[in-house]
């Protein structure tokens, strides 16, 4: 419990659009493109190690697909041939010095790409298509994406089958319902799966409001979210408080403050900006900053 807490609290890498590469050397290296905001923009396959070895051919098609859509980062699953992708990634990047790259702990990918749940939310792609995707996701909100596969599946335990094992599940549960509620779930990168942790947001609305991200784009308010079909007021009274967006028209949007009383925040710091910092003012009774 203690090994998946640290995990799931990973910070997200923010607005990257991710080349994502699930690395093999018979069956080719998968990649997958993925916008800010966790959507499947596009995919292929590539095969630049023994025994087909085109290597320039794929450093051709990665050039290519990193010039059409803008990508900045490039995620390497840590599996088979993960260091000779890198290599790979590493003549990339001198080329196109805007680019970086990382290495990232690919466990559980396999046994999500093959689950229902990505089943649903990727129907057109291929297992192992889906397990590229789910490497780069991982990356832009570890959170969003580690949800989604059974915790004792993500490697974070050695001697996970000689305790009981109702009493893990139920431990591990608790791990993620407290790390979700405690850090917030970001409504730009939220998977369904992780919507349906908070508050006021079951799973059919979870998918609505994804879909609704992946066609009209991200969402620049919490208010936004009630342009979502079928999430009243009430749900957006008992969700909004655990919703974050980051970079938006609105700062208190990212934090935990809910929408009902960003009236009284602002009046708090409008007051706390009006009052002088000067060695007159006591520090020890700073009654007066509450007085009415």
């Amino acid at each position: 419990a203690d090994n998946l807490r640290g995990l799931l609290s990973q910070p997200p890498l923010g607005s990257h659009v991710v080349l994502a590469i699930d690395p093999g050397f018979r069956t080719g290296s998968k990649a997958a493109v993925i916008d800010a905001t966790g959507k499947v923009l596009d995919t292929t396959t590539i095969y630049p190690h023994p025994p087909q070895k085109k290597w320039e051919e794929s450093l051709k098609t990665l050039s290519m697909l990193i010039a059409r859509h803008n990508i900045t980062l490039i995620a390497i699953g840590n599996g088979t041939a993960s260091r000779e992708t890198e290599q790979l990634a590493a003549e990339l990047t001198r080329q196109l010095t805007h680019v970086h790259y990382l290495i990232v702990n690919e466990a559980g990918a396999s046994v999500y790409s093959a689950s229902k749940l990505a089943r649903e939310e990727m129907p057109d792609l291929d297992v192992t298509l889906r397990g590229a995707v789910s490497i780069g996701r991982r990356v832009q909100d570890p959170l969003a994406e580690l949800v989604k596969i059974d915790p004792k599946a993500i490697g974070v335990g050695m001697y996970q089958h000689d305790v009981n094992q109702t009493a893990l599940a139920a431990s591990l549960d608790g791990v993620v319902e407290s790390v979700v509620n405690r850090v917030g779930v970001d409504l730009n990168t939220a998977s369904p799966a992780l919507l349906t942790y908070v508050s006021g947001i079951g799973p059919k609305l979870a998918e609505k409001i994804v879909a609704h991200r992946d066609k009209n784009g991200r969402f620049p308010h919490r208010q936004a979210i009630l342009k979502v079909n079928g999430l009243g007021s009430k749900a957006f009274e008992q969700s909004a408080g655990f919703l974050r967006i980051r970079d938006g028209v609105e700062p208190l949007d990212a934090s935990a403050i809910h929408p009902e009383s960003y009236g009284v925040a602002t009046a708090v710091l409008q007051r706390a900006a009006s009052v002088p910092l000067s060695s007159s003012i006591s520090t020890t009774h700073p009654s007066h900053l509450l007085a009415p």
